[in-house]
C-alpha cells in the first residue's frame, strides 16, 4: 500500500487525550434520573464511569464498563451516539451534550495501553457452551458466560475472530488493532477460540457439537448473504458487485493479506453506491480513499435515510455526492459485457448515467448453512430464526439458541450486543436447569439400586 493510501485509511478522530478525557468528564451533571443510561439499549452506568473517570480512577471506570459491556472500544467508536445515550445526554438542550461515546473509547483504550484489567474469574464448571459465530453477539454470549463460570469455545470460519468488526467496517472507523485488543481480553475470560471452522461444512454441525459434550449452542451467525438486484436488467453484469465483498477485500488488502489489484476498484473510476445506511457510508467513504468519484443512489429522501447523521455529514465533506429519490432501473451494458451506465428514475424523471463501477448495499439476510445442516431449527419466510421466550432466545430445536442479527434482522453493533446479553441469560437458566434435572436423576437411580 502506498504512503498516500496509509494516511487515507487512518482513523478521522483519534479521541481524547488524558486531559481532555478528564475535562469532559468533570462537566457530567450527575442527573438523578440519567437519561444517557436510558439511551443506551445495554444500560451501560454512564454517569458511574463518568464519575469515576473524573477523579482519575481509570481503574475503577473500566469495571463498571464490564459489568455490562465485552467490546467497549468499538461501542466507542461505532455505536449511534448520536440517537442513544449521547443523544438522550440533558445537555442537549444547550447544544453541548458530553461526549460519552469518545469517554468511553478513552477508558477503553487506556485500560488495553496499560494492561490494567485484571478481573476475578471463577472456576468453569457451570457447564459447557459452544458459539457459532465471533461477531459483537457471538463475543458479547462468550464473555457473559465465560464471567459466569461456563467453559465457553467460539468457532469462526475466517483466519481470525471478529467477524463484522474485522471484515465489514473500514479501518478508519474501526482500526483493526482495536478489535484484536477486546477480543484478546475475551480470550482473557478463559474463552477458547477455534477458527477457519465453518459449522455446517466438513462434518461439524449441529450434532457432533452436542456430541462433543456442549450442553448448549449459540448461534450469533450474523447476516452473511447480501440481498442482490436480480430482478433488475443488466444486473448481473462484471462491474456490478457487492458492498460487502468490496469492504472485506479492502480491509484484507490493509491487512497486507491481499494485493491492491484484489480490491475491485480502480483510481479515477466513477462508482455508484446503491444504498443508505451505514454499509453504504462505508462503502462510498473507502471508494473515495482509493481514488474514485462517488456518488451514492438512494430510493427515498435524505431524512429517511438510515445511515448515521454523523456518517453521511463526514462522506459529504470528504466528497461523496448524494442523489436522493433516485433508483437504478436498469444496469446497461459496455465493451466485453462490462457496466457502462446506468438507466435512472429520478425526481426529474428517467435519465442515463455514466458509472465504471457500482457497488449494492441494500440490505443482507442469513446464510441456512447451519439450519440446511440440523433438523428442527424453524426460520421464517426470509431465514431469520425463530426463537421463543422462555427460555429466552432458544430455538425450536432444544439446547440451540441464537441471537444479533440472524434472529433480528440487522441492527447495530450495539443492539446485536443487547439481544445477545439477553440470550445469555437464558442459556445459562437452561443449562442450570438440565445440570439440576441431571442430579435429580442420579438421586432417583441410586435410590432404585440401594433398594
Amino acid at each position: 500500500m502506498n504512503t498516500e493510501e496509509t494516511n487515507s485509511f487512518q482513523a478521522v478522530d483519534e479521541g481524547f487525550t488524558m486531559i481532555e478525557a478528564i475535562a469532559e468528564a468533570k462537566k457530567c451533571l450527575q442527573c438523578k434520573v440519567p437519561q444517557c443510561r436510558k439511551g443506551c439499549p445495554i444500560e451501560n452506568d454512564i454517569p458511574d464511569f463518568i464519575h469515576a473517570l473524573s477523579m482519575g480512577n481509570m481503574g475503577d471506570a473500566m469495571r463498571i464498563i464490564n459489568e455490562k459491556s465485552n467490546l467497549p472500544a468499538i461501542c466507542g467508536r461505532v455505536c449511534p451516539h448520536e440517537k442513544q445515550c449521547q443523544g438522550h445526554c440533558v445537555m442537549n438542550k444547550k447544544g453541548t451534550p458530553i461526549q460519552i461515546g469518545k469517554i468511553e473509547q478513552f477508558i477503553a483504550d487506556f485500560d488495553t495501553a496499560m494492561n490494567l484489567t485484571r478481573e476475578k474469574l471463577p472456576q468453569k464448571d457451570r457447564g459447557k457452551i459452544a458459539v457459532i459465530g465471533s461477531g459483537p453477539a457471538g463475543l458479547t454470549v462468550a464473555g457473559d458466560l465465560a464471567r459466569q463460570g461456563f467453559n465457553v469455545t467460539i468457532f469462526e470460519g475466517q483466519d481470525e475472530p471478529g467477524g463484522v468488526l474485522m471484515y465489514g467496517i473500514p479501518e478508519y472507523r474501526l482500526p483493526k488493532k482495536v478489535v484484536r485488543a477486546e477480543i484478546q481480553k475475551i480470550e482473557a475470560l478463559g474463552v477458547n477460540f477455534e477458527c477457519n471452522v465453518l459449522v455446517g461444512k466438513n462434518s461439524v454441525n449441529v450434532d457432533s457439537l452436542f456430541h462433543q459434550g456442549y450442553d448448549a449452542i449459540f448461534m450469533g451467525t450474523g447476516t452473511s448473504v447480501p440481498q442482490n438486484m436480480d430482478n433488475t436488467p443488466g444486473a448481473k453484469l462484471r462491474g456490478v458487485s457487492q458492498s460487502t465483498y468490496f469492504l472485506h477485500n479492502v480491509n484484507s488488502y490493509n491487512e497486507g493479506a491481499i494485493g491492491r489489484d484484489m480490491v475491485p476498484l480502480r483510481d479515477g473510476e466513477k462508482v455508484g453506491v446503491i444504498g443508505g445506511g451505514n454499509v453504504a457510508m462505508d462503502a462510498a467513504r473507502t471508494a473515495i480513499r482509493l481514488g474514485a468519484d462517488v456518488t451514492v443512489l438512494y430510493r427515498r429522501t435524505q431524512e429517511e435515510m438510515p445511515a448515521i447523521k454523523a456518517e453521511y455529514e463526514q462522506a459529504v465533506s470528504e466528497g461523496v455526492k448524494f442523489k436522493w429519490n433516485t433508483s437504478v432501473t436498469e444496469f446497461i451494458a459496455g465493451e466485453n459485457r462490462r457496466l457502462a451506465a446506468c438507466r435512472l428514475s429520478t425526481p426529474e424523471g428517467e435519465l442515463v448515467e455514466h458509472f465504471d463501477r457500482v457497488f449494492l448495499a441494500i440490505g443482507s439476510r442469513p446464510a441456512n448453512r447451519i439450519v440446511s445442516t440440523t433438523e428442527g431449527i424453524e426460520v421464517d419466510e426470509k431465514g431469520y430464526v425463530k426463537v421463543v421466550e422462555r427460555p429466552y432466545g432458544m430455538t425450536t430445536r432444544r439446547g440451540v439458541f441464537a441471537g444479533g442479527d440472524v434472529v433480528h434482522r440487522p441492527q447495530t453493533v450495539v443492539l446485536a450486543m443487547k439481544a445477545a446479553k439477553d440470550v445469555a441469560q437464558g442459556m445459562a437458566q437452561y443449562v442450570d436447569a438440565i445440570k439440576l434435572l441431571e442430579a435429580a436423576k442420579k438421586v432417583e437411580e441410586q435410590h432404585i439400586t440401594d433398594k
